[in-house]
């Protein structure tokens, strides 16, 4: 007797469909075709142990399972639980009727009980699109599924469970979530509060700025001067997620498999911060088996590079191209994949390698050149795409003291939000553009004219400061970001000099 069953397999970030066809006739053996990987072969003992513990008979017959399309490669364990019904309805130990009509997906252990398997959002979207009815899924899965309307979803714990709501004989409840008042009830729950911060508040003002144009900044200072405080609370001040970016930022860490039980839809912006030990493979994605690597994981939210010079310099060349193009692809001789990596890079660095140079009380104890050579670690290229530069001081005591709390992160993203605005409107008929920091050349050439007076001081800064070329364009475009969030229709004087404090690196007495 031969039923199909029906599956999906991961590919990138999207799901395509896979149809497990099984086929029981007179004989002995049991044969998966259709490019399955070891974990899809090894499933035969899972699924043999768990249909003694649930019950069921071992089929003592010819059992081949086809899973088409037979040129896709099959990876992981997750078609288990598709296989093992496809068993039982083959065999005539369970209904085979409404089989195709739901997707079935799930990895079996030895005594039938399911486990949660990655990527279930996807393959929800995509049982959807096909017209399925239902899908059936591990019950850890069963909320990060039910997100997807007009589906419906059941949460299953074992393979008797799944065997017995096809035969009618018991009942899997439905798991309904209400997308739209899950993702209000999350969206403000931020953990870091800009208001825990004590003093810099030339080092908040720049991540406003940052956060205003979704420009890349990095900050420069000693140990312990706040860095990595600061940078945990961006995604804070940042304008909440819209429902399709939360969806598709869910999309992804589902695929990457970190969606736990309770999770239904990420409504907070990603914070991704890999230690400097990380290749490029698990920065940018990619493996044997092709998976999103940080800066796909922090798509919509915020990657944080601390300690910059400290990574390998292939690690961070890698980051140039996804940053320009705010996706990365992954070429492998069979397919291409292409992951979305729209994010905003917030790095962070000491000043040379003992960290205090500039430091106000402790001196720099780096032999003449060090400070020059640290820096060359991070190459021009990525620097030139890193907008705003900023130094951070020790934090005085007196500051540090005060009972007061600074500034809430909500006043500022209130801010924020009325910049974003103004760039939507300026941009709606931009394909491509929606802050200032994805402006190109001609774009800033239109929309940050500048008055003799502004190009007056851009010249004398360029020669007094020794600023280099490449720090024109992106001086325009932060005082464009400052003139938003005082909702200035122009550029004027005092958005410009703002702007060129900025560019702390691009100075040529740095490090000298």
């Amino acid at each position: 007797m031969l039923v199909k069953t029906c599956g999906s397999a991961i590919v990138g970030v999207s799901a395509i469909p896979v149809t497990v066809e099984v086929n029981v006739s007179p004989g002995a053996g049991f044969f998966i075709v259709g490019l399955p990987d070891s974990a899809v072969k090894e499933s035969a003992q899972r699924i043999s142990s768990a249909f003694l513990e649930s019950g069921f008979k071992v089929p003592n017959q010819n059992v081949i399972v086809n899973m088409a399309p037979a040129d896709l490669k099959k990876e992981g364990t997750a078609y288990d639980l598709t296989i093992a019904i496809g068993i039982l309805g083959a065999t005539g130990m369970m209904k085979a009727d409404e089989l195709e009509r739901f997707v079935i997906m799930g990895e079996l252990g030895l005594d039938g009980n399911l486990r949660p398997i990655k990527g279930v959002l996807p393959i929800a979207i995509e049982a959807r699109s096909r017209g399925c009815k239902g899908i059936i899924v591990p019950a850890p899965n069963a909320r990060e599924a039910a997100i997807v309307n007009n589906l419906e979803v059941y949460g299953a714990d074992n393979l008797k469970q799944v065997a017995d709501f096809f035969n009618g004989a018991g009942s899997i409840e439905q798991t309904v979530v209400d997308t739209r008042a899950e993702f209000a009830r999350s969206l403000n729950s931020y953990e870091y509060d800009f208001a825990d911060v004590k003093g810099q508040e030339t080092v908040k003002r720049c991540l406003e700025i940052a956060a205003a144009g979704g420009h890349n900044a990095i900050m420069i200072g000693p140990p312990g001067s706040g860095k990595t405080m600061l940078a945990k609370r961006m995604p804070g001040i940042l304008p909440p997620l819209t429902l399709s970016e939360s969806l598709e930022t869910t999309q992804i860490h589902s695929v990457a498999g970190l969606m736990h039980k309770e999770d239904s839809l990420i409504a907070v912006r990603p914070f991704r911060a890999p230690h400097h030990t990380v290749s490029d493979v698990a920065l940018v994605g990619g493996g044997t088996n092709p998976k999103p690597g940080e800066i796909s994981l922090a798509h919509n939210g915020v990657l944080f590079l601390d300690e910059l010079p400290e990574f390998k310099r292939t690690v961070l060349e890698v980051l140039r191209q996804p940053m320009e193009e705010r996706h990365v692809t992954i070429s492998r001789a069979k397919m291409t994949i292409e992951y979305p990596a729209s994010f905003m890079l917030i790095a962070a660095m000491n000043p040379c390698p003992c960290g205090y140079y500039n430091h106000p009380t402790i001196e720099c104890t780096c032999q003449a050149g060090a400070v020059k050579r640290y820096l060359n670690k991070v190459s021009g290229p990525l620097m030139d795409r890193i907008d705003l530069h900023i130094e951070t001081s020790p934090v005085p005591i007196s500051q540090l003291n005060k009972v007061e709390r600074g500034e809430s992160s909500e006043a500022i993203r209130t801010r924020v939000i009325a910049a974003r605005a103004i760039q939507t409107e300026r941009f709606k008929n931009t394909f491509g553009v929606h802050c200032n920091a994805q402006m190109g050349s001609k774009l800033t050439r239109q929309f940050c004219v500048l008055t003799d007076e502004c190009r007056a001081i851009m010249e004398q800064a360029m020669n007094r400061l020794g600023l280099s070329a490449r720090a024109y364009d992106r001086i325009l475009r932060v005082a464009r970001t400052i003139a938003d969030l005082e909702a200035a229709p122009n550029i004027n004087p005092d958005h410009l000099r703002e702007a060129i404090t900025y560019r702390s690196l691009d100075r040529d007495s740095w490090g000298k």
